[in-house]
Parts: structure tokens; sequence; C-alpha cells
């Protein structure tokens, strides 16, 4: 089946980005067994990974690159934050290199990277940890179904090959 948008897609992948020294490593795998499944056209991925995968069918293997502006964003510089050191009261003051869970004003969640910590406050990179690298990705499209009434209504894939509710 093709992949069109409000079906569900499973699909495996390795990421690869290129490392310091220019070579490519894996990052991330998604396998047989643990493929990722998702809802096409969901806004869950990244746009131009949709994109790309977009002429796909069951079957299909795929093999491309996306450049850094249109996975994860370009690495910001000025996405630090200061986070004052009172605001971790009674709990340990974390460590250069830990990720922490952080939540805006509106509710978004998203996660800092600690680079250092002074006498009163931690200083926290907000950048994505793949912010600022080209993404390589290659797998296969292992299943595309038609989404559920009720998987469109949640917006995410349900069931054995899909997302779980706790």
């Amino acid at each position: 089946m093709k992949i069109e948008p409000k079906h569900v897609v499973s699909l495996t992948y390795d990421l690869y980005v290129k490392k310091e020294d220019g070579v490519e490593g894996l990052v991330e795998s998604a396998t047989q067994e643990q493929p990722l499944t998702f809802l096409f056209g969901a806004g869950q991925m990244i746009p131009k990974f949709e994109e790309n995968l977009s002429t796909l069918s069951t079957g299909d293997t795929y093999d491309f690159h996306i450049a850094a502006a249109d996975g994860y964003g370009e690495f910001d510089e000025e996405a630090v934050a200061n986070l004052p050191k009172d605001m971790f009261n009674g709990t340990e003051i974390p460590e250069i290199g830990e990720v922490l869970p952080l939540q805006d004003n509106n509710g978004n969640r998203f996660q800092g990277q600690v680079v250092s910590v002074t006498e009163d406050s931690v200083i926290v990179d907000l950048n994505h940890p793949m912010a600022g690298q080209d993404l390589h990705f290659k797998g296969e499209i292992l299943n595309v179904r038609p989404a559920t009434p009720e998987e469109l209504a949640h917006g995410h894939a349900h069931g054995p090959d899909g997302h779980h509710h706790h």
C-alpha cells in the first residue's frame, strides 16, 4: 500500500550523522522488532522526513539526507538558558552533561543539557542534541495501513504497532 496522509506507517530506520572527524556514525535505529510507527501527515515527524517518504509503498527501501536547517534546525548559540540555582531548591544541583526535562511558559516540554554550573545559576543548552547536524536516514517501509477513526481522533497510531495508552 502506498503512503498517504491519514495512513499509519511502520518502518525501520538507521539515522547517521557526521561525527567530529567527518565520518558518519549511527546514532539511532528502529528495527523490525521495534519499528517506528506513526500517523503520516499528523505533524509528529520532521516535515522533510515525511516528504521524502511520501512516494513510497510497503516493502520499499529508502536512503536520503536532510540538511540541518530542515531537520532539527541550525545550532543556535543564543539558545542557552541561565536557570537560577534556587529553582533546584531541595533537589541536587544537576551535573554538567546532564539532560534536564524543562517546560516553557506555554507548557511546551523540551530538554536542555547542562553546560556549566556557576555560583548562583545552572547554564543549560536548549539546542536539540542533533541541531546543526545533517541527518542521513536509511531504512525500509514495513507496513502501511489506513488509520482507524480512533487513531485519527487521537492524532497518533495505536495497537500492537503503535502508541499505547497506559
